[in-house]
């Protein structure tokens, strides 16, 4: 399994942190069900740096939380 370790990225977050910024913009999307954003609006929006942002967005979309929609990030309709 030693094969597998990767040395941490200059732009990872540390776990906790990664975590928060996970919740804090999925509440974001949730207080605002119709909030359509576009990568660089999120980014002004968040207060993220691009490398960070991007795997937020990645994440959650991977997740079935967000799609895009005309390049704008959207909540899917079916959660909660």
């Amino acid at each position: 399994m030693a094969h597998l370790w990767q040395s941490r990225g200059p732009d990872r977050l540390p776990d906790a942190e990664w975590d928060t910024t996970l919740r804090r913009v999925r509440a974001e999307f949730d207080e605002m069900p119709g909030l359509r954003v576009t990568p660089q609006q999120a980014r002004v929006l968040f207060g993220l740096s691009d490398a960070v942002l991007s795997g937020v967005l990645t994440r959650l979309s991977d997740e079935g939380y967000l799609e895009t929609r005309d390049g704008q990030y959207v909540r899917l309709a079916t959660h909660p």
